[in-house]
């Protein structure tokens, strides 16, 4: 960190940017997905609802690697602990004073900072003038109270991002509340809608190692590759994972398991950790078609991954097991999107099941997707091992199942293209102003 010395509060009432003036340089960074890298970090909070705010995003699962130490006191506590000790790579610091005393506690804590620390910035003031000068003389970011936990890990996500040369993908694991709900079908077709119908490029990684139905659905061979990357994954990288994929099209990519019953094992976390870390690295989109299988791995993905679709049926278990599952997810998951639902075999005959509006009032969401029940259709593009947009491109089902993953696509997009927290939006509002 270095702040000029020569600098005033006066330097920091600019007026009103003028129309057109640019965001800054990395208001536009992707927001953290997945577990952002190894990074020590202390936080220094002036007021109970920072200290509160920081200690919930410890908890989160994108800075469950991050080392992160939470003081009391604001940046006069940053500055007579680092007197004595070395300054770690991120530094976060709260200050409820006025402009004059902020710079002139800055400036004290620059005198103990490492040139290579990186400062975050909480402030009472939302001022245009006040941001650029913070940054122009060595803050990393400033964040105007009050801030909540998504903000501060997004802001976070950022500088840890902001050396990266390409954004990092997005994960959407789908599971089903119950057995025979249909997700691998919706999660096959799904991924083969990004790469067909959005130009997206997109992993499938089929995760049922026992079991599994992408080779069937695509009419591959079951292969050792998932198996010998999760059994070793320190060799796994851009090369291995090229080599292990089978294509089908110039953007989709997909990883079938081995289907050995006999050598049938249970993936370890940090082997898994790394595949997605790769994926996520790889391409835009990756698709994770998960087990019905409530163990600690699956678990694991689902708690790790930035998007998380349950299928259910509209009936009482479905209902039952996605308010459940979706319950757990939340608890785990407090600042990220609830899980989605896809209500799947909607109009089945001769079952009885709850319409689709009494199911989303019971479950308290709305469905991203409701699909009619369609046998001949889906049946015969499984038999002749194709997707229903390769049979019928025009169906009402795969109209629909194209819409949702444009869904995804855009949100994405449009997560990448919003402007920083904090001060970094007053940019645009005043530019068209």
């Amino acid at each position: 960190m270095s702040l000029d010395a020569d600098t005033t509060p006066q330097a920091t009432e600019a007026a009103s940017p003028p129309a057109g003036v640019p965001a800054p340089p990395d208001s536009a960074a992707p927001e953290p997905s997945g577990a952002l890298p190894r990074v020590e970090m202390a936080v220094f909070a002036d007021s109970e609802a920072f200290a509160e705010c920081a200690a919930a995003a410890e908890r989160d699962r994108r800075l469950r690697r991050m080392r992160m130490t939470l003081h009391r006191g604001g940046i006069d506590a940053a500055v007579e602990i680092y007197r004595k000790a070395r300054t770690p790579s991120l530094v976060v610091v709260e200050s409820q004073d006025d402009e004059e005393r902020l710079f002139g506690e800055l400036q004290r804590l620059s005198e103990v900072c490492l040139q290579s620390t990186r400062v975050i910035v909480v402030g009472r003031k939302n001022d245009i003038g006040l941001y650029r000068t913070l940054l122009e003389q060595g803050i990393s970011e400033y964040l105007a109270m009050p801030v909540d936990t998504p903000t501060l890990i997004q802001a976070i996500g950022r500088l840890c991002q902001r050396d990266v040369a390409r954004p990092a993908g997005k994960v959407c694991a789908f599971f089903a509340a119950s057995g025979g709900a249909g997700s691998s079908t919706l999660a096959h077709n799904v991924a083969w809608s990004l790469a067909n119908d959005h130009d997206c490029d997109a992993i499938l990684i089929d995760l049922d190692l026992a079991f599994g139905t992408a080779g069937l659905d695509f009419d591959l061979p079951a292969t050792d590759g998932l198996a010998e990357v999760l059994r070793d994954v320190e060799r796994l990288d851009e090369v291995l994972l090229e080599r292990m994929v089978a294509h089908r099209g110039d953007r989709l990519s997909i990883l079938t398991p081995s289907l050995a019953l006999a050598e049938h094992f249970e993936p370890r976390g940090s082997a898994l950790d790394r595949l997605l870390e790769l994926c996520r690295a790889t391409a835009k989109m990756t698709i994770l078609d998960l087990p019905h299988h409530w163990a600690p791995w699956v678990r694991h993905i689902l708690i790790d991954a930035d998007e998380i679709a349950v299928t259910a049926a509209p009936n009482l278990a479905g209902l039952r097991n996605f308010k459940s599952i979706a319950a757990q997810l939340a608890a785990a998951r407090p600042n990220d999107r609830a899980a989605r639902l896809l209500l799947n075999q909607v109009g089945l005959p001769k079952r009885p099941e709850i319409k689709p509006a009494e199911f989303a009032k019971a479950a308290g969401v709305e469905p991203d997707l409701a699909l009619a029940f369609d046998a001949p259709l889906f049946g015969r593009a499984s038999n002749d091992g194709r997707m229903i947009g390769e049979a019928t491109a025009r169906s009402p089902a795969m109209r629909a199942i194209a819409r949702f993953a444009g869904r995804l696509v855009e949100e994405e997009s449009e997560k990448r293209d919003r402007p920083a927290a904090g001060l970094a939006r007053l940019f645009r509002r005043r530019a068209r102003g």
